[in-house]
């Protein structure tokens, strides 16, 4: 990858709008080497657009994106089509085309030697002179190498090798999209362009994914309603609200904090102007009044039209309203599983597994990907078939939202028929308010679904779950692409449900005060936690379902050691060494509080002139310095840490 120069991209006074309706105007930014950018925003924002346009794939109505000569920008979309009767490792072969190239002329050239004799004619000696300087261009654009390099990032996305020559018409939407991911990474873009990248990854995946991106070099924009790995990897967060941006060199969770900080000052500063306005104005009619004061009176009157007025930033506090009522009342035991074993293959997923569902009870599936979570949830809705016994309760009506429920909507069909389609004669007159409650207002509703960004498929596909009647509800993964506004909503709704509740879900904010039951799927097997996600992750000693989620390479037997309290003794040389340490941890701890100050300063003289320290020469190269500064110290400090537990155990 080439060395960058400070801006890889400049937008500028961009507007794009659809149906002559305004998306976003006057949308100003800069792409700089090292940005590693949170695009966030509600659904339906225009985050995916704003993607698309700097991609090319849509057209903007005005304003220019300037980007540097001989920059490449590789893209996520949500939309993936791949080539039938490729390999998982041919299609992403596809990522090296030039390389692939070279080796075929090269096979051909070879081919053609085999069979001449004709050794001392000036085309044979042409042919070596061709073959030779392929395999040098070969070389250096290290076709040597891809192959390589291929199998360690399909790796990490925890492709294993079995899978490799597997075809990718086999493959479901969420593994497609990883073979996408991979390809974009192999081809070392400048500037990488993100759509929800983490929706169908495993946790590993996730955190190997965070891993990768940390020191890409060139600049990165990410969507994601994913808070955490957006801390872990972005620099910079670039909300979009209401057709306008708001900039600012921090991630996600300090960015929020920054906004809601800088909301309050600029309403106190608006509620102290209006004072004075409003002071001001009773003095001018005061003096008015009186000729001796008219002088002092037009003054005043100056005075306000040369106030620069304070504005109070709008906020989109439009959200979803749900309500999901139970049908009927069924009986007692709703759901009686017994038996029930799984395999795909020779990949065994549950064996012999059993549950019993009382009505009203509040359930979440936890565990590891691929450890049957969605799969027995199909099973209990009958889309897919097991071996062992599936019984429903006495008047049981199930509501089911599958993890990838917006995939099975019509992209040619509009918003309103997907509604009407799909609704009975007794809510078919319903249809137009509930779409309304749902955000899709207006010309909203006579859009195609092919055009809805991730987090609007998922509203639809919520709001057409409400079309049929249901007492027990499952739901797989379903705030997959919904922004933070709307998953709280959601919750909210599901709180008030009042029927019985499955939640297949890897959040664990979102589960909190949602479910009281916790069923974890693990070694083919369901083990049953009698109390809420919190309890749950106190019994496995868990800080987050990230630590649950992460596969365990070697399991940790040091709480089973008995301690030879003889061995508690340290010798005077490992107490020399624990003092030694315990000075090089409060050093650290200083270098990193010094270091923390400096680098708070520089973000608030950001936050206050963005724009003025960009174009300055050498601000972003000593800030990314103090970062990196700042990185090197906290490893330092748990390396030490790690250390000082040592002595401990």
């Amino acid at each position: 990858m080439q060395r960058y120069k400070t801006t890889m991209l400049n937008v500028h006074d961009l507007h794009v709008s659809f149906g002559g309706e305004p998306l976003f105007e006057e949308i100003t930014f800069r792409l700089n080497a090292g940005n590693r950018v949170g695009l966030i925003g509600k659904n339906g924002a225009g985050k995916s657009t704003l993607l698309k346009v700097i991609s090319g794939d849509i057209a903007h109505d005005q304003g220019n994106i300037a980007i540097e000569k001989d920059m490449s920008i590789g893209f996520l979309r949500q939309d993936i089509d791949f080539e039938k009767g490729r390999t998982v490792l041919e299609e992403a072969y596809t990522a090296f085309a030039k390389a692939r190239t070279i080796e075929s002329q090269i096979e051909q050239i070879n081919e053609e030697l085999a069979t001449r004799t004709d050794y001392e004619s000036d085309s044979y000696s042409k042919l070596i002179e061709d073959i030779g300087d392929l395999n040098h261009e070969y070389e250096i654009i290290g076709g040597y190498q891809y192959k390589g390099e291929t199998e360690k990032i399909l790796k990490g996305l925890a492709f294993k090798p079995e899978q490799f020559n597997k075809l990718t018409d086999e493959l479901s939407g969420g593994w497609r999209m990883r073979i996408e991911l991979a390809k974009l990474l192999l081809e070392k873009h400048d500037i990488l362009l993100l759509d929800e990248p983490t929706n169908h990854l495993d946790i590993d995946s996730i955190l190997w994914l965070e891993s990768f991106l940390q020191t890409y070099p060139g600049a990165v924009v990410i969507v994601s309603h994913d808070k955490m790995f957006l801390d872990n990897v972005t620099n910079r967060t670039i909300e979009i609200s209401l057709g306008r941006i708001y900039d600012y060199p921090k991630p996600y969770t300090k960015f929020l904090a920054l906004r809601a900080e800088m909301r309050e000052q600029q309403e106190a500063t608006f509620k102290n102007q209006q004072k004075e306005i409003e002071r001001t104005e009773k003095l001018i009619q005061k003096f008015k009044a009186k000729a001796s004061k008219a002088t002092m009176a037009q003054s005043l009157v100056k005075k306000l039209d040369r106030m620069d007025v304070v504005e109070i930033e709008q906020t989109d506090n439009a959200a979803m309203n749900i309500n999901f009522a139970t049908s009927i009342q069924p009986g007692k035991i709703v759901l009686d599983i017994e038996n029930i074993s799984k395999s795909y293959g020779d990949k065994k997923v549950l064996e012999d597994v059993g549950l019993s569902l009382e009505r009203g009870k509040r359930v979440a599936f936890v565990g590891q990907n691929g450890m049957g979570k969605s799969t027995l949830a199909k099973i209990i809705v009958g889309d897919v078939k097991a071996q062992g016994n599936v019984n429903l309760g006495h008047n049981v009506q199930l509501g089911y939202f599958a993890q990838n429920q917006a995939e099975y909507l019509d992209g040619e069909k509009t918003v309103l028929d997907t509604m009407l389609d799909a609704a009975t004669d007794n809510n078919r007159v319903k249809v137009r308010d509930m779409l309304g409650s749902f955000l899709f207002r207006g010309d909203e509703a006579e859009k195609k679904v092919k055009v809805l960004s991730g987090g609007e498929r998922n509203r639809l596909a919520l709001c057409k779950l409400l079309l049929q009647p249901f007492n027990v509800l499952i739901m797989d993964e379903p705030t997959n692409h919904l922004d933070i506004q709307s998953k709280n909503v959601l919750k909210a709704a599901l709180v008030k449900f009042d029927g019985t509740l499955i939640v297949v879900s890897h959040d664990r904010e979102f589960l909190q005060g949602l479910t009281e039951l916790v069923y974890e799927f693990r070694d083919h097997k369901l083990n049953l936690y009698l109390g809420d996600i919190d309890y749950y992750l106190d019994q496995r000693k868990a800080e987050d379902m990230r630590a649950i989620e992460k596969v365990e390479v070697k399991k940790d037997d040091t709480l089973s050691r008995k301690r030879d309290p003889q061995k508690q003794q340290l010798s005077y040389e490992d107490q020399k060494k624990q003092k030694s340490l315990n000075n090089r941890l409060s050093k650290a701890e200083s270098k990193i509080n010094e270091l923390e100050k400096k680098i708070s300063k520089l973000d608030a003289e950001l936050a206050a002139n963005y724009d003025e320290l960009a174009q300055k020469e050498g601000f972003f190269d000593g800030y990314q310095s103090k970062k990196k500064e700042l990185e090197d110290w906290m490893t330092k400090w748990e390396n030490i840490s790690e250390e000082l537990e040592n002595f401990d155990s």
